[in-house]
């Protein structure tokens, strides 16, 4: 089970000419986990030539249903049997947080490159660990922060890459919920299962998407807070377990003199039933992001001076939708050309991340020292 697209180096000079699309061997790809992963295979199915060619679920009767409703016939119980038999060239790992490391372990030593669901794993030593297997084995590894493959947040970096904003030197980017709170006993409600509460489920998708939007600065230090005000108090009353906070808030400053403010929650006393949000100061303008109508569409804004008046420009949404994180990452194996949302990306991430619960649970500022980014 291998495949002879080997990971390119990303500092690459010139990549390689894309061959014709009629002279590739489609990829095979497995899918493990078919909670999330449902949204992988339709994100998959979007290439032309990538092949959803098999699934993993522990849930009999969800296996059955997904592969029957999307025609996929090698069906397996357990993943490793999956990973042996299938034949595969990329996996998808999207599993509750807890098993990314191990999964994606198994695949590297299958031959598989693989696209991990965010966050990368339940803390950053096993992210780590996962990076480092990427790297020995020449194999790819992918996170799907969904949110920067949105066609608005795409047509914003373009503005970002253009030069529009100057340089960034504040931001805050956040995820709320008046009251969007898993259901008590699950596993996102589990610290041992998922590695936090809505800071490592929510945050995470709004921290990459400033760093990303900033050009990863590399992180100097961080002072965090956590909360469980709301849901533990109802989890109590409930009798169901839930060790995780409900509210978590970080600020963070970079090496090159940045700041970002990141909040995110599943309960919360706000007007909105669902707020999203990233705002980003630059030296020339300054950037919001916001969701629409509390849902899941977005609209974006720039501010700036124009002939010594402030002019504000409003973004419509590109006519054409973007690609989900599945179509590039196809496209990026298959033309041997560099991918984004990088596990070096992924790791910084989860860097931030357990620097914030480390200073809540301290109460004191945390460094954070990653020798993979030097911007």
């Amino acid at each position: 089970m291998s495949s002879d697209r080997s990971h390119p180096s990303a500092t690459a000079a010139t990549p390689a000419a894309k061959p014709k699309a009629d002279s590739i061997r489609p990829l095979r790809v497995g899918v493990i986990g078919l909670g999330m992963g449902r949204k992988h295979i339709e994100g998959w199915r979007e290439h032309p030539q990538a092949q959803v060619a098999a699934i993993a679920d522990l849930d009999e009767a969800r296996l059955a249903a997904v592969g029957e409703e999307f025609d996929i016939a090698q069906r397996f119980a357990s993943p490793k049997d999956m990973l042996a038999r299938a034949a595969l060239d990329v996996v998808s790992v999207c599993t509750p947080n807890k098993f990314h490391k191990d999964l994606t372990l198994a695949a590297f030593a299958a031959g598989c490159h693989v696209l991990c669901e965010k966050p990368m794993a339940i803390n950053a030593v096993e992210g780590r660990q996962m990076l480092d297997a990427s790297r020995r084995a020449g194999k790819r590894l992918m996170i799907n922060f969904s949110y920067r493959f949105a066609a608005q947040s795409q047509a914003l970096k373009a503005q970002v890459e253009a030069g529009v904003f100057g340089d960034f030197y504040f931001g805050r980017s956040a995820w709320h919920r008046r009251r969007g709170m898993p259901n008590f006993g699950g596993w996102f409600g589990s610290k041992a299962l998922a590695g936090g509460g809505p800071l490592i489920d929510l945050g995470v998708h709004r921290l990459d998407l400033a760093l990303w939007l900033m050009g990863y600065p590399q992180p100097e230090w961080v002072m965090g807070s956590t909360y469980n005000a709301i849901a533990g108090p109802l989890a109590a009353q409930s009798g169901k377990d839930f060790d995780v906070e409900d509210l978590a808030a970080g600020f963070i400053r970079f090496k090159n003199g940045a700041t970002l403010v990141l909040e995110a929650s599943w309960a919360a006393n706000i007007a909105e039933a669902e707020l999203m949000e990233t705002r980003l100061l630059g030296t020339q303008a300054g950037l919001l992001q916001r969701n629409v109508n509390e849902g899941y569409g977005f609209s974006a804004d720039i501010y700036l001076e124009r002939n010594g008046a402030p002019f504000d420009m409003h973004m419509h949404a590109p006519p054409t939708p973007a690609k989900s994180a599945m179509h590039h990452f196809a496209d990026a194996i298959l033309s041997d050309r560099p991918h984004d949302a990088t596990g070096e990306q992924g790791l910084i991430v989860m860097e931030i991340l357990d620097a914030i619960y480390e200073s809540a649970r301290t109460r004191a500022p945390v460094r954070v020292a990653s020798s993979f980014l030097t911007s």
